[in-house]
């Protein structure tokens, strides 16, 4: 460690060091929830790194972590999208440098960037939410809306995981509906032919094309391009279109036999899923948002 080295640099080091190694050792991609809880069980964390902020509720070990992935994502090392933490290619690189290296580098870029916007140098405040920690505002902001945003994401899958698989189908048909489709049928209990939703253009299916869907209710699994194949054998009709809808994601290979198909299949996963609901929230009925209940919230952001 450096002579003079700051607890929080030292803290951030080694998380960010960490989270680094974690999404490696998991093909580049993994949520920022996933990512916090392997770090938990991988790393002895003293008494003053669990110390629990009393403003925000957060542990200061974790808070440390997401400040510095603001730097490491204008180094480029990495992107977060919707409550995913990915490692670039540069990232991955960057691994090899050792923990040090790595942070001091994603800080200097940071820092490089961050004057070039305010054009006076980097002038530092202190922030009550991380006090051990000179730095502006704004980065710290970014930091604690990171969190919140993981939190809720997390919330809603936790929500969505406890539904069961024909909980989850009426959710999916509830979405299409409030999207301007019409409903012809939802599969019951018992075999579906690998057909779980029918639904048109217009209510008596008189407008092409028959759109069907095969939902699966899989948080913690991938959709293999075996299953895709299957839901293109079902698309009997040439103007049929096929929707594969699942709480989880899809393999590459899956994602490249939908591309591949000759028939037109377009995946739905988690991520896409949400944002849909939260599209189309507003042209739900009560009962349909009762489905996956959400509230907007609103922060002051910065188009930097």
């Amino acid at each position: 460690m450096g002579k003079g080295k700051s607890k929080s640099k030292i803290i951030a080091e080694k998380t960010i060091y960490t989270a680094f190694n974690i999404l490696k050792e998991n093909g580049g991609e993994l949520r920022g929830k996933d990512v916090v809880d392997k770090i938990r069980e991988s790393v002895d964390f003293n008494e003053y790194e669990k110390h629990r902020y009393e403003k925000t509720g957060y542990i200061r070990w974790e808070s440390i972590l997401h400040f510095y992935t603001i730097d490491c994502m204008k180094a480029g090392f990495l992107r977060k999208n919707k409550g995913l933490w990915i490692l670039t290619n540069e990232g991955e690189e960057a691994i090899k440098l050792g923990s040090e290296k790595l942070l001091s580098t994603a800080i200097k870029i940071y820092r490089e960037w961050d004057a070039k916007r305010k054009k006076e140098g980097n002038s530092k405040d202190e922030d009550d939410d991380l006090p051990e920690i000179q730095t502006d505002k704004g980065q710290a902001q970014q930091a604690i809306i990171d969190q919140l945003e993981e939190n809720a994401i997390t919330g809603i899958r936790n929500f969505i995981l406890r539904k069961n698989p024909y909980e989850f189908q009426d959710l999916v048909a509830a979405l299409l509906n409030s999207m301007g489709y019409h409903i012809s049928d939802v599969a019951k209990r018992g075999p579906d032919g690998g057909i779980d939703i029918i639904a048109y253009n217009d209510p008596l299916g008189t407008t092409q094309p028959r759109i069907i869907v095969q939902v699966k209710h899989r948080p913690s699994s991938s959709i293999s391009s075996d299953e895709i194949q299957k839901l293109a054998g079902t698309l009997k009709r040439t103007s049929d279109v096929g929707i594969f809808v699942t709480s989880g994601d899809f393999s590459k290979p899956a994602e490249k036999e939908a591309r591949n198909s000759r028939e037109h299949i377009e995946l739905i996963g988690f991520d896409r899923l949400v944002s849909l609901w939260t599209e189309y929230y507003s042209k739900l009925d009560d009962e349909q948002k009762n489905m996956l209940p959400i509230h907007p919230i609103y922060f002051l952001g910065s188009n930097d």
